[in-house]
């Protein structure tokens, strides 16, 4: 066979390739001219507890002061958060939970509804995402009555879960279902007893409202348990199945960078800051012995992951990301 010059056949190449490349060259300017999305996806995570389905659902995130809400030195926490990598205002994740035990759809908080402002108010258009509707729910426990908790429950009066009764514990209903308890509260807390009434309220007209004492099982495979001190009835609920325990943790902490490492740091929001210090070391213990699955309403979504114990500080070890199947 003829040996073409060496110049001959590196020019053919050249202009082969040129060729081939041909139909994608205008690609890199339209590639560049694309607008950003900014749209992340829907907000919701599967995984599987024995023989239960448990879904994280995302409300939103908001940014919360916490150099002036955590009670310790702004510098103190400004430091805590550098470590990880944060700075204040830090953007916080409002989780809720939903539980299908197959014989129950069961929602563990409602998310803020329009009570919290424009970030929040994204769980049924999660819960939606995720395969479910609002009709489906069976029943939802509260943790506590903070907006950001019960918010998504009603608007107008008009009940977002048409279909459900709500549970929470009694200490917590008499508290910021109590007209007496507006009236002697500070202006600035009114608000969250407004809330709460407006949320809660449409429940109990429609005797949908079943409110509970202290340690109960509502559900097989589900049971309150009382963790006060955030609130009068703040309320954590263990979920079990085959032997495998989920700890839905609600408010028992907001700041992991910080409240992690120094657990006895209280915040603003904490009604008995001492009791609430308590209950927090109380469950971190007792999930890291047994290692139990952990599930926080304000650890970065989904908020499911472990607490592992070094003398009296945690450590937190995200869950291990796996498809539900």
């Amino acid at each position: 066979m003829p040996q073409r010059p060496f110049a001959q056949l590196t020019s053919a190449t050249a202009l082969a390739a040129s060729l081939m490349f041909l139909p994608f060259a205008g690609l890199t300017t339209a590639h560049a001219a694309a607008p950003m999305a900014k749209v992340s996806a829907p907000a919701f995570h599967r995984i599987l507890l024995g023989d239960f389905e448990v879904t994280a659902l995302g409300d939103g995130t908001v940014d919360l002061p916490v150099d002036k809400l955590l009670k310790e030195s702004p510098a103190a926490t400004a430091k805590a958060l550098a470590k990880s990598f944060l700075k204040p205002p830090v953007e916080t994740s409002v989780n809720a939970y939903l539980v299908n035990t197959g014989a129950k759809l069961i929602l563990i908080d409602a998310g803020a509804g329009n009570l919290f402002g424009p970030t929040l108010g994204k769980l049924i258009a999660n819960l939606k995402a995720s395969g479910y509707t609002p009709e489906q729910v069976d029943e939802i426990y509260i943790t506590h009555m903070h907006p950001d908790h019960v918010g998504g429950l009603a608007s107008n009066d008009t009940l977002a879960f048409p279909n459900a009764v709500v549970r929470a514990d009694k200490r917590d209903a008499d508290f910021w279902l109590s007209n007496e308890q507006l009236a002697k509260a500070p202006e600035a807390s009114k608000a969250f007893f407004q809330g709460a009434m407006a949320s809660l309220n449409p429940y109990v007209k429609a005797d949908r409202f079943r409110p509970f004492e202290g340690e109960t099982e509502l559900a097989p495979g589900v049971r309150a348990h009382p963790t006060y001190g955030h609130t009068a009835g703040h309320t954590s609920y263990v979920v079990e199945s085959k032997g495998q325990r989920l700890i839905v943790l609600g408010d028992l902490i907001h700041v992991g960078a910080v409240q992690f490492d120094h657990p006895s740091v209280t915040i603003a929001f904490d009604s008995d800051p001492k009791t609430a210090a308590i209950a927090r070391d109380k469950v971190f213990l007792l999930a890291s012995e047994k290692g139990d699955l952990v599930a926080a309403s304000h650890i970065a979504f989904p908020g499911l992951g472990h607490v592992r114990a070094q003398g009296n500080r945690y450590q937190w070890v995200p869950l291990n990301y796996t498809q539900a199947r």
